[in-house]
Formats: C-alpha cells, structure tokens, sequence
C-alpha cells in the first residue's frame, strides 16, 4: 500500500505537501513570536528584549538537537517518528500558550526547537524515498515550499494574530494547525522502516564522506552573506530612503524566492551543479550593483529580487548536494546541514552587527561579494565530488 513510486513521473503531492507542512509549522513556530514581542512582553511583565529570547531559545534548541537526535533515532519508523515529533511541537506550543511563568514559556520553546531540529533532520530523507531517482530533487523543492512560505508569513501573521487575537491565541492556532497536518500525515505520508543498526552511518563517517564538506563549505558561505543583509535589511535600505518600505522589499524577496524554488525543482534533478554556480553568480552581480549603486531604489528593488531569485532554491539544491553525496547517511548529512545552516544564520547576525557598526551598510554588498566569489570557486574545485559534472546516480 505505501511502496514508493517505481517509475512514475507523477510525483506524490498530497504526501510532499504535507511534509511541507511540517517544515512551515517548524518555522512559523520559530519566528513568529517576532511579530508579538510587545504583546509577550506586557503578557508575561518582561522586556521586549527578554521576549525575543522566544526566538532565541527555539533556535537554540534546534541547534543543539538537530544532529543528536536525528543520529539516534534512524532506527525509528519514520511516519510513527514524524506524528510524535509534531505532537512535541503541539504540546510545547500549548504550553507557551497557556503558561503565566516566563521561564517555563522559555523552557517549552526549547523543546519546541528541539522537535523542529529533528523535523529538518528527517525531512529531505524522506522526501527523497517516496520517487524514483529521476525525481529526487524536484520531490526535495516540493517538501521545502513550507520554509520560504514560513519565512515571509511568519512575523506578518504574528503582527496581526498578536494584534487582532492576541500572542497566546496565535500558539493556540498553530496547535489546531498541528493537529490538523498530524492527520494529514497519517492519512497521506507513506511509512517506511528505519534503517537498520549495521547500516547507520556515525556523524564522523558521513562527514568525511567525500563531498560532503564542499557542500557545508559552500553552505556556510552562501547563508552567512545571505543573512548578513538579511538581518541588517532595514539599516542597509537607510540612505536610499526605503527604511519605510522594509515590508515591500522582503516582498520582492519573498516573491522571487518562491519563483526560484519553482525554477529549481523544474530543473534540480538535470542541472544542479549549474543551478548552483548560477545563483551564487547571480547573487554576486546582486552584490555587486548594490555596492555600486546601492543608493538608488530602482538598483536596490532590482537587486533584491536577483537575490530572491537565486537563494529561493539554495536549500533545496544544497539539500539535494549533500544526499547524493553522502548516499545511506543522507539523515545525517541533513541533521549536519540544519546545524550548519543555524549557526551560519547566527554567524550573519553576529558579523553584521560588527560591520555595521565599524565600517557601516556601505561595506555589506563589498563582504558579500567576497563570500560569493570564494563560494563560486568551492563549487567550481568540487567538479568530482560534492558539486559533480555529472550527478552521482551517472557516475554509479
């Protein structure tokens, strides 16, 4: 009943999109509280500065737990293993919603994060099972559409839930929403067996697989320019006279992000070394006409839709770079990449901050372009392994 496809051309929406669900409950349940923090703060009588470690906490918690807990549990059933995880993310979202105490809050957002770590861990494994080899990669841009959606709705809809319903009521939505995607997995996502013990790969192993640090490199790169701009958005958008207009430049970017991922999982499964050399270039020129004419709206409304257009698909083709390079350890080689991603996202607020505060916003598009271009060149050296002129199914 639940055997992957053999063959098909037809990829298994209902049970791609649900896995997607899973990632946008993950997420939302990240930022969400970031569009609340005035509401959290007078809720629970703290500082808006100690309401925004709701964020903190979470990410924390999936930082830390994203490889151990996908390492020790690959022996589990994956669809029994999914529904727990998402019961964990209901129970903690109904905690935070219904607590007076702000250390328990902080304690059920650790635990929050936790369960997501885990939900990114397992999630592009088993994307990647349900379809054949041909399929891999589109099957990964479908289970992904979740992050990007999360990422551009996350805080708008926590300003107005928190506005109109008020901040508990909004995790009060999300468990219902839980609940809800909890039965759409059941329903709809097949079930396969663990892997078995003498098959697992340690953390170590996959690791050194051959490929799969090109991939972390070029990761760490790509995320950590991303975030530096994306962070200090507003600041940057300052002497063009848009630091009012922050809401419609994310909408650019979120806009041409979701027509990448589209372009992505059209083409990922044929032309992922090329997909990847093109948005890293794409985001370089990006880079590029910011520092030359980051002063004018017109370059700057442009340029953020290029680099929309070009990080919309990075999760999906570097999700699909490290799977095919580490084969059976793909679950850890994603477990490895939520981490690295998480702390690149940190390392680009921390970076950032510095920048602009030594140098200011003039020198952002300058340091970007520089871990572009050193990104470009990981992928261009990685020709055998990690980033292969030829995909790794071709070359077995």
């Amino acid at each position: 009943m639940h055997a992957p496809l053999k063959g098909a051309e037809r990829l298994p929406l209902g049970a791609l999109l649900a896995l997607a669900m899973t990632g946008f409950l993950a997420l939302l349940t990240e930022t969400i509280p970031a569009g609340m923090l005035s509401q959290i703060s007078e809720g629970l009588g703290v500082s808006e500065a100690l309401a925004g470690q709701f964020v903190t906490l979470y990410a924390i918690g999936s930082l830390v737990a994203a490889i151990p807990l996908t390492a020790a549990t690959l022996g589990w059933r994956r669809r029994p293993l999914l529904i727990v995880t998402l019961l964990a993310v209901l129970v903690f979202n109904t905690l935070t919603a219904l607590t007076s105490s702000y250390v328990v809050a902080l304690g059920a957002r650790f635990l929050a994060g936790m369960a997501g770590g885990l939900i990114w861990g397992m999630q592009a494994g088993y994307a990647r099972r349900m379809v054949p080899d041909h399929l891999k990669g589109r099957a990964l841009a479908v289970a992904g559409l979740g992050a990007p959606l999360a990422l551009s709705l996350g805080v708008p809809l926590g300003t107005l839930l928190g506005a109109t319903m008020g901040w508990r009521s909004a995790f009060a939505v999300i468990s219902l929403l839980t609940l809800a995607v909890m039965a759409w997995v059941f329903l709809q996502v097949p079930d396969y067996p663990g892997q078995e013990a003498e098959k697992r790969a340690s953390v170590r192993r996959v690791f050194v697989t051959p490929g799969v640090r090109p991939v972390l490199a070029v990761l760490a790169l790509w995320v950590l320019a991303h975030s530096i701009l994306y962070t200090y958005v507003m600041p940057f958008l300052a002497p063009a006279g848009l630091s009012d207009r922050v809401d419609l430049v994310l909408l650019v970017f979120g806009v041409a992000s979701l027509v990448g991922i589209w372009i992505s999982g059209l083409l990922i499964d044929r032309m992922l070394r090329s997909l990847v050399l093109l948005s890293l270039a794409g985001f370089a020129l990006a880079s590029l006409a910011l520092g030359i004419a980051g002063s004018q709206p017109v370059v700057i409304y442009l340029a953020v839709a290029v680099w929309g257009l070009t990080f919309g698909g990075s999760a999906a083709l570097l999700q699909t770079a490290s799977a095919e390079a580490a084969g059976p350890g793909a679950d850890v080689a994603q477990s490895i990449l939520v981490t690295a991603w998480n702390i690149a996202i940190a390392a680009g607020g921390v970076i950032g901050g510095m920048l602009l505060g030594t140098a200011g916003v003039g020198i952002f598009p300058w340091v970007l372009l520089v871990l572009l271009i050193a990104g470009l060149a990981v992928v261009w050296a990685s020709s055998t392994h990690g980033f292969p002129t030829k995909p790794r199914r071709a070359i077995n």
